[in-house]
């Protein structure tokens, strides 16, 4: 027997066999080295061998690498300069909230601060008088008139203690009405018909009975009544502008240096034949830094100037009902409406203080 043929076919076979046998290993974990040494003897022996046919193999063909295409080139874009970025617009700052406006802070058409005024200098200052009338003890619910007989009437602020009152879309003032209660309806030791104010500080227009020998009247009502605040209304019977001046800023500083707050208030009158003493009292609100009740610009709202036919006093209406619009066409009825929103005001800072 040719051996060479024989060992032509048994290395043949191991060729063929060991290839599938190394697959059949494959199937083993990769780290089981010494099973796939078992599964296949890369030098195996004649005896061991068995001699089958050969079997020719068809290994296929291994099929050609797909050919590699080069990238495609990008194309290119336009070289564009680049632009600085626009600045960001900043967001609008929105604004604070703001009250609604009280649509009745308002008298015919005016705003309550268009004649009470009292800008934050002047109610700085009217908290310094009234911590200055707390050291002397005065009451800070009461007031007291200063004024002609303009002032002596029951029309006259008396109302708001024994009415008839209707305060209508006013009634956020009754606070004031109540705090002030007992005041409204006094007349006082400091009232007199045709006063002026250079009689202010006479002994003579004094009250003998309730004041003391050589007292003028404004001190006396002060030790009486014991107000905190003054309402001056003078200025019809003076006729000299810079005599009403003089006298006035003399009243004004006799009340702070006693602790009381005073008001100034305007006129409807022109007994003077101007304008010129409703324009000395405007002034020395401004320089004293005192609260101005400012009527005179209310006055311009009314039916001749407010003022009845004698052209002195102010007309009358039978109330103070102020759902009524003719209350609010007549001299007294808008005059103390004015005058409690001054008073309001007043309170507020009266409070504060303790």
């Amino acid at each position: 027997m040719d051996l060479s043929g024989i060992l032509t076919g048994a290395a043949l076979t191991c060729l063929v066999v060991a290839p599938v046998t190394s697959l059949a290993g494959c199937a083993m974990a990769d780290s089981d080295t010494s099973a796939l040494g078992q599964a296949f003897d890369p030098v195996p022996t004649l005896a061991a061998t068995a001699l089958l046919p050969v079997v020719p193999v068809m290994i296929p063909p291994t099929p050609a690498a797909a050919p590699t295409l080069p990238s495609p080139t990008p194309a290119i874009q336009p070289t564009v300069p680049p632009t600085s970025a626009p600045s960001p617009v900043p967001s609008p700052t929105p604004e604070p909230p703001t009250a609604t406006p009280n649509p009745f802070a308002q008298i015919n058409g005016v705003a309550f601060s268009a004649f009470a005024v009292m800008p934050p200098d002047v109610a700085d200052h009217v908290g310094a008088i009234a911590a200055r009338g707390r050291e002397l003890g005065r009451n800070p619910r009461a007031f007291s008139k200063l004024g002609d007989s303009g002032v002596l009437l029951e029309s006259n602020l008396v109302r708001f203690d024994n009415g008839p009152v209707n305060l209508g879309p006013y009634a956020f003032l009754q606070p004031a009405v109540e705090h002030f209660a007992g005041s409204w309806s006094r007349y006082g030791e400091s009232a007199r018909v045709s006063l002026t104010t250079i009689g202010t500080f006479d002994p003579m227009w004094a009250d003998p009975q309730a004041c003391a020998p050589g007292e003028h009247m404004l001190a006396c009502e002060i030790r009486l009544h014991n107000p905190a605040v003054l309402l001056i209304r003078l200025g019809t019977n003076d006729g000299s502008a810079e005599r009403y001046s003089a006298y006035l800023r003399d009243i004004v500083r006799f009340a702070i240096d006693n602790g009381v707050i005073p008001v100034l208030g305007t006129k409807a009158d022109r007994f003077e034949g101007d304008d010129s003493i409703n324009a000395a009292t405007r002034a020395l609100a401004a320089e004293l830094r005192v609260p101005l009740w400012d009527f005179d610009v209310l006055a311009a709202t009314l039916p001749n100037r407010g003022l009845s036919s004698d052209g002195a006093h102010l007309s009358i209406y039978r109330n103070n009902d102020y759902t009524d619009p003719l209350a609010l066409a007549h001299g007294y009825p808008v005059s103390d409406l004015s005058a409690l929103v001054m008073l309001d005001a007043l309170r507020v800072i009266l409070l504060a203080g303790g």
